[in-house]
């Protein structure tokens, strides 16, 4: 039996000098991520055959692996999977596959594995400077917001430092009274993983700005590296009667992001109407299409022997 390694903070180092350099962009690849949500998808680790191999374990798709990374195609891993999964009776789910991770599979094990994706659970990927600069008819809705905020209020962006977790947190906590937050799972479960990660803000390395109208928090964001290019941004929360304080927030954030990060993951939009509305309209440069491998029915034999 492979032996799975739940993930901790003393973790970052090993974990990260292994996905900084891939190429992968999957927010749920950022150790930040891995960490904060380990309440509720119990996210561990092994690396097998010299491949690091992620399991979760998710309340509606029941036990789930990465796609193995290394600088090899994972086939030995796949197998050992495979047998780990048949061990304890369940089937062998990769997740998190991708259009390149499926071409991977068929060439390993053409027509083993049914696959589906889950749009609600696509990254929405952007170029910082886009996100940056606004330009363009399609940013004019955005600018508008910016200028209007601008004028409206007397406000200052700084760079987020732990010394205001504290004001940030009463902050997020008027927000969840407004919303509601006890009322709903999934605002419940993204308040308890918010609350960690600000409370561990710097042992996750993480990255965030406020925005303040006049000395109260009225905006905040943060997030963490997920590779060598693409940053993940983890939150954003604005009170709502301070008007375009999430489009100045996106972009004072977008603005004093290093170069480095090419790119932006502003994570999926899990199906909500309005999440994806807000989303799109930013314009992704590109959506990252994610899903799953399940081993076919009957052709088990092919992957354990």
């Amino acid at each position: 039996m492979i032996e799975f390694k739940s993930v901790t903070l003393a973790d970052r180092r090993f974990l990260t000098s292994a996905i900084f350099p891939s190429k992968r962009q999957d927010n749920n690849l950022s150790f930040a991520n891995l960490c904060a949500w380990q309440f509720l998808t119990c996210s561990s680790f092994a690396v097998i055959e010299n491949q690091l191999v992620f399991r979760f374990c998710f309340s509606d798709a029941g036990t789930v692996y990465t796609f193995p990374s290394g600088e090899k195609v994972g086939k030995e891993a796949i197998r050992i999977l495979a047998g780990q999964a048949e061990a304890e009776g369940l089937p062998l789910y990769l997740y998190g596959i991708m259009p390149q991770m499926r071409e991977e599979l068929e060439g390993i094990f053409p027509q083993v594995f049914e696959y589906r994706q889950e749009r609600d659970h696509f990254d929405y990927l952007y170029l910082r400077t886009d996100l940056a600069n606004l330009r363009g008819k399609n940013y004019q809705p955005k600018r508008n917001h910016v200028n209007k905020f601008q004028k409206t209020y007397d406000y200052r962006y700084t760079p987020m430092t732990v010394e205001m977790v504290t004001d940030c947190l009463k902050m997020f906590r008027k927000w969840c009274a407004i919303r509601r937050c006890e009322e709903e799972t999934s605002l419940s479960n993204e308040r308890r993983a918010l609350e960690y990660e600000m409370q561990h803000f710097n042992e996750l390395r993480l990255r965030g700005g406020v925005l303040w109208v006049e000395g109260e928090v009225a905006a905040f964001t943060f997030g963490a590296p997920i590779n060598h290019n693409t940053f993940c941004v983890h939150a954003e929360k604005a009170l709502p009667q301070y008007e375009g304080a999430y489009n100045m927030i996106n972009w004072e954030f977008s603005n004093h992001l290093p170069a480095d990060y090419i790119f932006l993951n502003r994570e999926e939009d899990l199906g909500v109407p309005g999440l994806r509305k807000a989303k799109l309209s930013y314009y992704p440069c590109r959506l990252i299409e994610k899903g799953i491998a399940v081993c076919a029915e009957g052709l088990w034999e092919k992957l354990v022997f």
